[in-house]
């Protein structure tokens, strides 16, 4: 008896310790508005910021926020240029990458990869090619 009490503590540590690695998003990408600062892009590397950041003047910016319970809402541009949002959820698929679908079956799932994230800036690698 004592042995599987054991062992079933292990299995129990085993799993708590998978997902949270799965998970491990930096705390900074959570419960924020990130709008896409095209201006600041490198290569295949997108960055965003926080909208309440100064961005120079645009005809408008997508962006997204991502919170703890796995909820997804991308931010589109709206015809009267505001924001329009598209639900989704989110879920990790290793460390630093996330798989996003849209309630919206018409579009296509996202895998992005977090390069970096601060209070201030977020870089962001898209891995699956992006709608037309």
């Amino acid at each position: 008896m004592k042995k599987l009490s054991l062992l079933c503590l292990f299995m129990l540590g085993l799993m708590a310790f998978q997902c949270r690695t799965g998970a491990a998003l930096p705390d900074a990408v959570y419960g924020q508005t990130w709008l896409y600062s095209y201006e600041e892009d490198s290569a295949d590397v997108r960055t965003y910021r926080p909208n309440t950041f100064r961005f120079p003047p645009s005809r408008g910016r997508t962006g997204f926020m991502l919170k703890q319970d796995g909820t997804f809402i991308h931010y589109g541009i709206a015809p009267a240029d505001g924001l329009e949002e598209q639900p989704g959820t989110w879920k990790a698929t290793s460390k630093n990458q996330i798989q996003v679908t849209f309630s919206d079956t018409s579009r296509q799932p996202a895998k992005l990869e977090i390069i970096s994230a601060a209070p201030t800036v977020l870089k962001v690698r898209r891995l699956t090619p992006e709608e037309n």
